[in-house]
């Protein structure tokens, strides 16, 4: 009814027997269901795969030298560049002192699934697991032509019941998106919160530069600065 449809048509969209809505009515359904926009475009793209553009995963592992350069003159700030499937493609020193001694660090989905002692590290665990999740749901519909992502979801599903339970919430989100907050707790300099902001890499698509820094003057920012500090004693 908040929709604007039929209770028979809307039960042939849940059944599959309606393989074409508009637009307008799956725009309406997302407004009625109170999908944020990165579930609504998800939306869009299960009903009309074949017109929606696809995009290209060429280049994504190469990260270019600016960038490079750019990241390793942050001394006070972990650094990284991720792409569509949360693989670490690039970090400066910082970032490496900050996940020190975790297991499956090149990717971060599998790190928070596979490595036990991702759970002491991220405080919020269960935040951090069901945004990464939502994100991997939201690259594989807009990335159908990269086999290494059902392959990862396959990796997982076999490895860890909670992946597979919370992947079958099918939440779909966008991790990198936006400002975000996260707690960490490092076995050297302790509890940290960072503030994580996102920037695209323009020339090559999926790719983000995650950059993390500490509020001026809290107990996070000189945990920072003995982070800092550890990696140029063990460099």
């Amino acid at each position: 009814m908040l929709a604007g449809v039929s209770i028979d048509y809307y039960t042939r969209l849940e059944q599959g027997r309606q393989r074409h809505p508009s637009d307008q009515v799956l725009s309406a359904l997302a407004r009625v269901l109170q999908l944020d926009s990165e579930a609504t475009e998800h939306l869009h793209h299960l009903a009309h795969p074949l017109t929606r553009k696809r995009r290209s995963i060429r280049g994504v592992e190469q990260v270019d030298s600016t960038t490079l350069r750019l990241m390793d003159s942050w001394d006070h700030a972990p650094a990284r560049v991720v792409n569509h499937r949360l693989d670490v493609l690039a970090q400066n020193p910082l970032n490496v002192a900050l996940y020190e001694g975790l297991g499956y660090s090149d990717n971060l989905i599998r790190l928070t699934f596979l490595d036990p002692a991702a759970r002491e590290f991220y405080p919020d665990w269960e935040q951090e697991a069901r945004d990464k999740v939502a994100h991997l749901h939201a690259a594989l519909a807009a990335y159908r032509d990269d086999p290494a992502l059902p392959e990862l979801v396959e990796e997982l599903s076999l490895a860890s019941e909670d992946f597979r339970q919370k992947w079958a919430r099918y939440d779909v989100g966008c991790w990198a998106c936006g400002h975000r907050t996260r707690r960490f707790h490092h076995r050297a300099v302790g509890a940290m919160t960072l503030r994580f902001q996102a920037f695209a890499v323009n020339h090559v698509a999926g790719q983000q530069l995650i950059v993390s820094q500490a509020e001026p003057g809290s107990p996070s920012e000189n945990a920072v600065v003995k982070l800092a500090a550890l990696n140029v004693s063990h460099r």
